[in-house]
């Protein structure tokens, strides 16, 4: 299995069996990210370097306009992409197997997780999962500790509260909070 057949099976939302080739290379994978997160998170680097490293680490074209503090988690990288002006502060877990994609100009708040795969419900098939993408929109703030779970699209210029849990898709200017996430707001009509 090769990355371009990895995003080939993603994009279908196939099952993703325990065991299989596609599992193991997710696994192997998980190195690759592991390796750079160690080099992000071990020491200072001076932002130009953080950009670097968190762009070879994801696979894309370097962006001066993007910011992170450290430390950063994810288990894949290669399915992350990202707009224009984005900030990631500290602590954030990304698990982008089943891809995250972010907008332009959001802000991602302390301990941020995304997540993009589901187990199996059934015990006997527990180590099996199901991808599907997270989508974040342009303008979005995404509060401390929230946890954005697989499938959801978040809509422009949306606000989620600190520590909510985004289980279903956020409306555009909606703010949204608790657990599961609920909108308490309107920012525009």
């Amino acid at each position: 299995m090769d990355r371009d057949q990895f995003m080939e099976t993603i994009k279908g939302g196939a099952c993703l069996v325990a065991g299989s080739k596609t599992h193991l290379y997710m696994h192997e994978m998980s190195q690759r990210a592991l390796r750079y997160t160690a080099e992000i998170n071990g020491k200072y680097h001076a932002p130009e370097e953080l950009r670097r490293l968190f762009f070879e680490l994801i696979g894309r074209e370097y962006d001066d306009t993007f910011g992170l503090f450290p430390p950063f988690s994810t288990d894949y990288g290669l399915n992350i992409t990202l707009g224009k002006r984005v900030f990631i502060n500290s602590g954030c877990c990304f698990q982008d197997q089943g891809g995250i994609e972010i907008g332009d100009d959001c802000l991602i708040g302390q301990q941020v997780v995304i997540a993009t795969l589901n187990h199996d419900l059934d015990p006997e098939r527990r180590g099996n999962m199901f991808p599907a993408p997270v989508k974040i929109g342009n303008k979005v703030w995404i509060g401390a500790h929230a946890t954005i779970l697989p499938g959801v699209t978040i809509g422009d210029g949306a606000v989620v509260g600190a520590g909510a849990v985004v289980t279903k898709d956020v409306p555009e200017n909606a703010i949204v909070a608790g657990v599961p996430a609920k909108i308490i707001k309107r920012i525009k009509e």
